[in-house]
């Protein structure tokens, strides 16, 4: 019997503290109120185009055709635009490529070695820094493997800084090239 009480009181507590933190809750929801923001009418014009053309300079609310109308999926259209991506790719063109994550704005080479040279290969990575054309927008490491008789026998050297900035030049200078013909495809 006096296990039952018990429960019974124990119920009780539970549901009253439940309660009375709702209530709280409650109160301090109503107490933060302080009327509708934007609800003064003369802070806003009377014509309705005239309001939607104001909230959408301030940046407020939607429209249906940003939300429907878009295609569902990436915007691949950057990256035929985005002109130190282009020059990149087409100076690399000639090694195989391991990871291009446009949006995560790297370039990843597989090893790649030239036919005089067999037992040594490089693998060039190419960090985006920025997407201006400048000499610090491009983080790129170049790596060298030379193996003596076997793939097991290798080693592996971050190296060859002549060829990292010779790399960098060829690239912007391509992307300076891209971004004027961009310019005048725009003028015209």
């Amino acid at each position: 019997m006096y296990k039952r009480e018990y429960m019974k009181n124990k119920l009780f507590i539970s549901n009253f503290l439940k309660k009375s933190f709702l209530v709280l809750l409650f109160l301090l929801f109503l107490n933060n109120c302080k009327g509708i923001p934007g609800a003064d009418a003369r802070k806003f014009p009377d014509d309705p185009k005239l309001r939607v053309e104001k909230n959408l300079e301030e940046g407020r609310g939607f429209t249906l055709n940003d939300t429907f109308g878009k295609p569902k999926g990436g915007v691949f259209e950057f990256a035929s635009s985005n002109e130190l991506w282009r020059a990149s790719l087409d100076v690399i063109d000639f090694m195989p490529l391991t990871s291009v994550n446009y949006s995560g704005g790297i370039i990843i080479t597989d090893w790649y070695s030239n036919k005089k040279s067999q037992n040594e290969s490089i693998k060039v990575t190419i960090r985006f820094l920025t997407n201006e054309i400048r000499s610090d927008a491009l983080d790129i490491k170049i790596f060298t493997r030379k193996c003596k008789k076997t793939i097991m026998d290798c080693n592996f050297i971050e190296s060859n800084q002549t060829l990292v900035s010779e790399l960098t030049k060829e690239i912007l200078k391509k992307a300076t090239i891209y971004q004027k013909e961009n310019l005048e495809k725009k003028n015209k």
